[in-house]
């Protein structure tokens, strides 16, 4: 298969939109990363998903919806799924609720469970796409399992070229973390931090939030895409909270130090946000092992640090 590179006009989206109705694979921008888009009622194209990225069929997909009123077609919807989406859709929120009656969906989708999750992304190409394909979409991030998150299109194509049929180029993704999730199927849960704070989400809520990550709420079973301890992972080694880097490691800076590269030298969480998963790849290139300075952990740091941790985590 020859990956073909699509520009966001209009002869780009009406391409991708005949790709996807033809059950393809095609890799589109959102404000978070790059997804790996197939029509979301098709089984074969769900799993080419599995197949392209090599992912484990027991992780489930985020299907990615032009609308809540599109999502209400999937899922059982409730007053928090009402609160969360008038407040952060179109946005990096993704919402986890029970599978409605009928839905239509690929079971392929949900990994077997009885719920979905389900998301309506802020970028305007990944809008204008949905509108122009007029269905629902599975899009987990498009790069191969457990490796670094695609912000651009280049990084897409860096593992994916041939593996998918296209690849449409929205620039650069301007959060540059996957969405915060939260489930919704029973007590409201945090399942995965994202740019959506804790706290942003529970002041929409008014209530407090569980989180799967403690140990009363861990389970065996994934129950929600990102939460495999291994994941957006260089092929070099990762090494935390360093201040001092050793001499045969790069070092990933976070405010006023000396190092190889700097996710924010003015300190600034949303800078190093949109610049980690470029700047992890940047260095990968060039260095066996990587040092990353200590990041605060307030605010969207606890995503940033989140992922860190698991991309420093013991691979399988």
């Amino acid at each position: 298969m020859k990956t073909r590179k699509l520009t966001s006009d209009a002869n780009g989206l009406a391409a991708a939109s005949a790709i996807l109705a033809k059950g393809g694979l095609v890799a589109m921008p959102t404000e978070t990363v790059y997804g790996l888009a197939a029509d979301a009622r098709q089984g074969e194209a769900v799993a080419s998903i599995y197949a392209a990225k090599g992912r484990p069929s027991f992780n489930p997909l985020i299907v990615h919806v032009v609308s809540a009123d599109e999502a209400q077609r999937y899922v059982v919807w409730n007053d928090a799924a009402a609160s969360l989406a008038a407040a952060f859709w179109p946005g990096p929120l993704t919402l986890v609720l029970p599978l409605r009656e009928g839905h239509g969906l690929s079971s392929l989708v949900t990994a077997g469970l009885e719920t979905l999750a389900v998301r309506c992304p802020a970028h305007p190409v990944a809008q204008a796409l949905l509108q122009a394909f007029n269905g629902p979409v599975a899009a987990p991030s498009a790069n191969l399992s457990g490796k670094i998150s695609p912000t651009r299109a280049a990084h897409v194509l860096d593992g994916m070229e041939g593996r998918v049929d296209a690849v449409l180029d929205g620039g650069a993704a301007e959060i540059g973390l996957e969405s915060t999730i939260i489930g919704l199927a029973a007590a409201p849960t945090l399942l995965r931090h994202g740019s959506i704070t804790r706290a942003q989400i529970e002041a929409a809520l008014g209530e407090t939030l569980q989180e799967a990550t403690t140990p009363a709420a861990v389970t065996a079973q994934v129950t929600a895409p990102g939460q495999l301890s291994s994941h957006y992972a260089p092929d070099a080694s990762v090494r935390l909270d360093v201040t001092d880097a050793l001499p045969d490691e790069a070092l990933l800076g976070f405010g006023n130090v000396p190092c190889t590269l700097n996710l924010s030298p003015a300190g600034d969480l949303r800078e190093a946000a949109a610049n980690l998963f470029d700047m992890l790849r940047q260095l990968d290139a060039r260095a066996d092992k990587i040092a990353v300075s200590p990041v605060p952990e307030t605010g969207i740091g606890i995503a940033i640090n989140d992922r860190l941790k698991r991309a420093a985590a013991d691979r399988p």
